[in-house]
């Protein structure tokens, strides 16, 4: 048996073992592994500087080497956001009746979990304790196959995590590390469908692309993240500018970081002054339609099949619309299904947008930022599926579940 196979086996077996377990139990050894990352912080700084210096070495872009690095603040924030899965419900066993049928039968639905979770991803350790925490909540076992970039990292917090997992008495199969990032490895783990349930990948486009076209297990897609901000003839100005500074700079190389920015006509003259010297000012690299060049400097000017890029980078593309409609058929061409804002005091034209913007996210005068598990209530995110089946949005621990149907009789018999 290969080691991919073995690893695979294993993690299903593990993964019966928390049908069983209680909530109260789930939620003390979370408890236990945000403490043991927590005191093991110098552990794990050390073996992201690794992984920062080979990256370094490789030539990695700065958008892909933020999102590989670990300091006090991010370790923080996977203990804090391993509590506050702790501190959700647990979906796993929640039944809701759908009622009783004529022949007496007595119908519901119970959530379960999905079994075994195969998450490949690329520079990204904390996936690893984010992953490893929502798939033990929600029952799952989950397999981890990161990039090389973080594999230092990863295998360092894993093992954080298999030894609390060893010290509650659990297999630490529950949560494993593919320990060699070879690419004939992750072929070997698309084909694992007697062992895995679902793959999700979180990465750049080809890599989404490439597990979505070979793997014979389903694929939930992560895929890139295009938001855009439309700001409205009835926006604040105010707000919107400040939006945009914050979707766009304060953190690049992220999914929901915006990309585009869609001005309508009516206010232009007002924002796009305004905005061309705070973007100047925070050395935005802007790329706009013919109209929308007119208010920047040194601008590169782009043809209309040239929208739609990720950049992930501090660069944007800016176009004017003369209305709302011509905003959403901006977005509908161009937008990747992942997050949408609309900026404006109109209460129809937001629910409009709302409704009709085909979008896992769609926010009104809030920034594209808070497109994330943590900061929507779920406590962390196993990714942003961009598909609709089975989940839409931020993946937190009920989209890790499913539902079976209980049906209790007395004895019927079908004619």
């Amino acid at each position: 048996m290969s080691l991919i196979t073995e690893l695979a086996r294993e993690a299903a077996i593990a993964a019966q073992t928390l049908s069983i377990l209680d909530e109260e139990k789930k939620n003390d050894v979370l408890i236990d592994m945000a403490n043991a990352l927590r005191s093991h912080e110098v552990l794990i700084f050390h073996a992201n500087q690794t992984d920062l210096h080979n990256a370094q070495q490789q030539g990695l872009s700065e958008a892909m080497i933020d999102r590989l690095t670990l300091n006090t603040d991010r370790i923080e924030a996977m203990a804090k956001g391993i509590e506050d899965i702790a501190n959700l419900p647990d979906p796993v066993g929640i039944e809701r009746k759908l009622g009783t049928r004529p022949n007496g039968l007595e119908i519901s639905k119970m959530r379960v979990p999905l079994g075994v979770v195969c998450m490949i991803y690329e520079a990204r350790p904390n996936v690893t304790a984010d992953a490893g925490a929502l798939c033990f909540k929600s029952g799952n076992a989950v397999i981890l196959r990161g990039g090389k970039e973080a594999l230092n990292s990863s295998k360092t917090i894993a093992s954080i995590l298999q030894e609390v997992l060893a010290e509650h008495g659990l297999p630490t199969a529950l949560i494993t590390v593919v320990p060699d990032p070879d690419r004939a490895y992750m072929m070997e783990l698309m084909e694992q469908r007697d062992f895995i349930d679902v793959i999700i990948p979180r990465g750049g486009e080809g890599l989404i692309n490439f597990v979505t076209d070979n793997s014979k297990v389903p694929v939930i897609q992560h895929f890139k993240g295009v938001c855009h901000l439309y700001v409205d003839k009835d926006a604040d100005l105010d707000v919107a500018l400040e939006l945009l500074l914050n979707g766009k700079t304060q953190r690049t190389g992220v999914c929901n970081a915006l990309e585009g920015l869609i001005v309508h006509k009516d206010v232009a003259d007002l924002f796009l002054t305004r905005a061309a010297y705070a973007l100047q000012q925070k050395s935005v690299t802007v790329n706009a339609s013919s109209d929308a060049a007119k208010y920047f400097d040194n601008v590169n000017v782009i043809s209309d099949s040239e929208f739609g890029e990720e950049y992930l980078d501090l660069e944007i593309a800016v176009t004017l619309v003369n209305t709302v409609d011509e905003a959403m058929t901006h977005i509908r061409r161009f937008g990747s299904h992942h997050t949408e804002v609309i900026c404006t005091k109109n209460e129809q034209t937001a629910r409009l947008f709302q409704r009709a913007v085909d979008a896992s996210v769609v926010m009104v005068n809030a920034s594209s930022r808070f497109s994330d598990g943590s900061q929507l209530g779920l406590g962390a995110e196993i990714g942003i599926a961009t598909t609709k089946l089975h989940a839409y949005g931020p993946m937190g621990l009920e989209a890790l579940t499913t539902e079976k149907y209980l049906v209790s009789g007395e004895g019927q018999i079908r004619t």
